[in-house]
């Protein structure tokens, strides 16, 4: 557990500790933490738990509420609770505690993050590109929201296994080795590998004539018998996409603890099909061997569905090495939680894999992991879906370079006296955050047209507008020239009450964010927080405060909010610069 217990924590254990006092113990089996309100004019949180008693006990929820209320013991957090509405408990904070409290989390080396994953481990599988090919703007939201979801649960304390799991396996790779022997530029290929392997892909596509695929299909079967020629040409791609990917990924701040491709699970196909079978869990049909969920299923969106893990040519698909990728994980790791992160069209394919594991893994008693598909509506172009084979792609770091050259522009325009140097790394860290921000802030499952201009905002609700608010609580710091001391936080106008709440809520944002896989919950209060630094920037003088103790409590409120602004930011992958 993080040092610091959020509000909603000592409100919400205040609340348990009242109830059962009032003889209402063991009433509900899920506690709804308490929430902040909508309207500050009814104080600062709100609880539901006596109303929820009150209807589970079929009697006046508002009676339960005040007789809760009566049993609350005292706690120094607390200035006043009232019963409001139908049997609500509206609780107003005491402005020296949340100044106390502030300045714990602040200090508190979590950030009064709950470590609710202290010990636990979980895999995270997420950006998979295939090789062979450039990143592009569609491999842009499982790698943002991906790294995301990674970043915050290591701000849980959980064991992070961020794993990704590219594509270097399949008949796509049979193409390449056709179109390499026959139209290879070998120039074009030494100044840029993946722009050359690119377009002999696509040409193939374009090109390829009758009994063409034939021999697509044999260099597959080849490469796949372990043809040391073949092996050779395939291993090649994969080092320098790798090498490709890895540029990419330094831009945006990615890292992975594991990168395997599908072809490192090749050998553990054929035993996974072998023991479905054994278990009764996939049949043979026509020569395939699938796996069949009746039309009584328990889950309805996989009545009547089909699952097909060997192909009648013998061949295996994605679900198969999807299954032998789960059991190289429990096997490697023993996770308590898997995580996926894809688009939206895949939602049935892990529905199926899921499930014919869990089963398979209680045919043999064997300990099964929380399983979560996390997934996200798609990215498209104006002119409809993007797809390297028709060559209609937009490539991510194209999208990095004209991010980074629009902020750029501004830098120069509004910082031209900082040194070069200084003005290109704010340019590129301006531009990577804007582009995260802009997929991070939104519902993950909304679908996504992209728009040059919609992503690489530089104003509004966006990254740059949180940059700017923590370099400006920074420049007043620097301005001040003098030790800041946490411990004069006084909270004496309602501006710096607002912050300072707003600031205490961050914690619980993170928790919310993580327990919903929705980084946006994250962006909207961090957006929030930093328009309340604002308001309290503009509101009330901090340099020039009319005594020395305001000047002291300010600068300590100052601190905070360049504190907590720069971790939240940092959860996204956003960078908190010195200076903008």
């Amino acid at each position: 557990m993080s040092a610091t217990p959020t509000i909603s924590q000592v409100l919400t254990d205040l609340v348990i500790a009242a109830a059962e006092a009032a003889g209402h113990a063991g009433v509900l089996e899920n506690i709804e933490p308490a929430v902040p309100t909508n309207n500050p004019a009814f104080g600062d949180y709100q609880s539901n738990h006596a109303f929820r008693l009150g209807k589970a006990l079929r009697t006046n929820p508002r009676a339960v509420a005040e007789a809760v209320k009566a049993a609350l013991p005292a706690h120094p957090a607390v200035a006043k609770a009232e019963v409001a509405g139908p049997g609500f408990l509206n609780f107003t904070l005491d402005t020296a505690w949340l100044a106390q409290h502030l300045t714990a989390q602040v200090a508190d080396p979590m950030g009064g993050v709950t470590q609710s994953g202290a010990g636990r481990t979980v895999v995270i599988d997420y950006s998979s590109p295939n090789v062979a090919k450039r990143m592009h703007v569609g491999h842009m939201r499982s790698t943002i929201i991906g790294n995301t979801l990674d970043r915050l649960h290591r701000a849980q304390g959980w064991t992070v296994v961020a794993d990704n799991h590219i594509g270097d396996w399949g008949t796509q790779y049979g193409k390449l080795m056709v179109a390499w022997r026959r139209w290879l530029d070998k120039d074009a290929y030494g100044a840029d590998p993946i722009a050359e392997l690119e377009r002999l892909y696509v040409k193939f596509n374009q090109e390829a004539g009758e009994g063409d695929d034939d021999e697509a299909r044999a260099e597959t079967a080849k490469l796949q018998a372990g043809d040391p020629e073949n092996r050779a040409l395939w291993s090649q791609f994969i080092t320098v996409s790798l090498a490709e990917f890895d540029k990419v990924y330094a831009r945006m701040g990615v890292a992975f603890d594991e990168t395997l491709g599908e072809s490192a699970y090749n050998e553990m196909l054929p035993g996974v099909v072998a023991d479905l079978k054994a278990e009764g869990i996939a049949m043979d049909s026509d020569g395939a061997v699938i796996i069949k969920w009746p039309e009584d299923a328990a889950d309805k969106a996989l009545a009547d569905k089909v699952l097909v893990i060997q192909k009648q040519d013998g061949a295996f698909l994605y679900g198969t090495t999807d299954l032998a990728t789960l059991e190289y994980r429990m096997d490697r790791w023993s996770p308590d939680r898997v995580v996926y992160v894809t688009d939206m069209r895949q939602q049935l394919h892990f529905r199926q894999v899921f499930t014919s594991w869990r089963e398979w893994r209680a045919a043999r008693q064997a300990p099964v992991p929380t399983l979560v598909h996390t997934w996200f509506g798609l990215l498209k172009l104006p002119e409809g879906n993007m797809s390297t084979r028709k060559g209609n792609v937009i490539r991510l770091v194209d999208l990095l370079d004209e991010a980074t050259r629009r902020a750029r522009v501004v830098v120069d325009e509004k910082s031209g006296e900082l040194p070069e140097a200084e003005r290109a790394a704010i340019a590129e860290a301006v531009g990577v955050g804007a582009i995260r921000y802009a997929d991070l802030s939104q519902n993950p499952q909304s679908s996504v047209t992209f728009e040059w201009d919609r992503i690489l905002s530089l104003e509004g609700n966006t990254a740059p507008y949180l940059m700017y608010s923590c370099a400006r609580g920074k420049s007043v710091l620097r301005k001040a020239e003098e030790a800041v001391d946490m411990s004069a936080l006084a909270l004496e106008h309602e501006l710096e009450r607002a912050l300072a709440i707003a600031l205490s809520r961050v914690p619980e944002v993170v928790a919310a964010a993580v327990g919903s896989s929705r980084a946006n919950l994250l962006c909207e209060h961090l957006f929030e927080t930093a328009n309340a630094f604002n308001r309290f920037y503009h509101g009330l003088s901090v340099l020039k405060a009319d005594t020395p103790a305001r000047r002291a409590s300010r600068l300590a409120l100052v601190t905070a909010a360049t504190e907590v602004l720069g971790r939240g930011m940092a959860l996204l992958g956003i960078k908190a610069l010195e200076r903008m």
